[in-house]
């Protein structure tokens, strides 16, 4: 079962498990005249976070994504930005919450949101905290000007969800080192035998994540795993490959990467 933290009554909840239809999902993105930023970033990271721990329970979603005027223009925008950031798209980009109902089958079970609001509509609110700090980009975040948003993605992870982050660029270029690191243990233990998750470690990232999707402490689990010097690399690889499914920041993206050793 997953809890999250209702974003109206600031009270733990447990999540609708909708077992016998599509879990219905509503994601409310803030009105912005530039490019999407790191408050859009973390809206979508959570939305597709929750999306991956509920599917990984064995439930099924339909998602809508409410965008203010979404003209053809600024929808093309917004997906650009979701895929640099490994955010699946969702069904429909909608104007409102009514436009989304004929699509989502009726009201959403569940809406993320951002801008510190939230409408009279039933359902669970969970509240994506605002993004404060030098690497907020004033002027939007863009995997046009080379910015690695899975590195954004992996700082913004670092923080409880639902609480106010600081996002410096020290903040983005320490994650992106972390991920380069990860992407290349993770390329080099593929090559060993395969063993299984240990269960302490499938465990406590089960837990974790079911409990108000603790992502900090998903990311204190690859840590400790990536220094275990009593877990083979084996075990190691497929503890990686399996978190990621839910934190979604492409650790395996080196594999094969590598230049082969020349014959002779």
């Amino acid at each position: 079962m997953t809890t999250i933290i209702d974003g109206r009554t600031r009270h733990a909840v447990a999540l609708p498990s909708a077992r016998h239809r599509l879990l219905r999902m509503s994601v409310h993105l803030p009105i912005t005249n530039g490019a999407p930023g790191p408050v859009h970033a973390r809206v979508l990271v959570v939305a597709d976070v929750l999306m991956r721990t509920l599917e990984a329970d064995g439930r099924q979603l339909i998602r809508a994504c409410v965008l203010p005027e979404p003209s053809p223009e600024r929808v093309r925008t917004v997906e650009t930005f979701m895929t640099a950031l490994g955010v699946h798209p969702p069904a429909v980009f909608t104007g409102s919450v009514e436009d989304a109902l004929d699509v989502l089958g009726g009201p959403a079970d569940v809406n993320v949101f951002g801008d510190g609001r939230h409408d009279a509509e039933r359902g669970v609110w969970v509240e994506a905290g605002r993004v404060d700090g030098a690497g907020a980009g004033a002027q939007g975040l863009s995997p046009a000007r080379g910015e690695d948003l899975l590195a954004v993605r992996l700082a913004l992870l670092g923080h409880p969800y639902h609480r106010p982050a600081t996002l410096t660029p020290d903040d983005v270029a320490g994650a992106e080192r972390r991920l380069l690191r990860w992407r290349e243990r993770v390329a080099h233990w593929a090559c060993s035998p395969s063993k299984p998750v240990p269960r302490e470690f499938g465990r406590a990232a089960a837990d974790a994540l079911a409990a108000d999707l603790d992502t900090p402490a998903v990311l204190d689990l690859l840590l400790r795993a990536e220094v275990a010097d009593s877990m083979p690399e084996g075990a190691k690889f497929e503890t990686f490959v399996s978190l990621d499914r839910m934190l979604g920041v492409e650790l395996m993206r080196e594999i094969g990467c590598a230049p082969l050793p020349e014959a002779g």
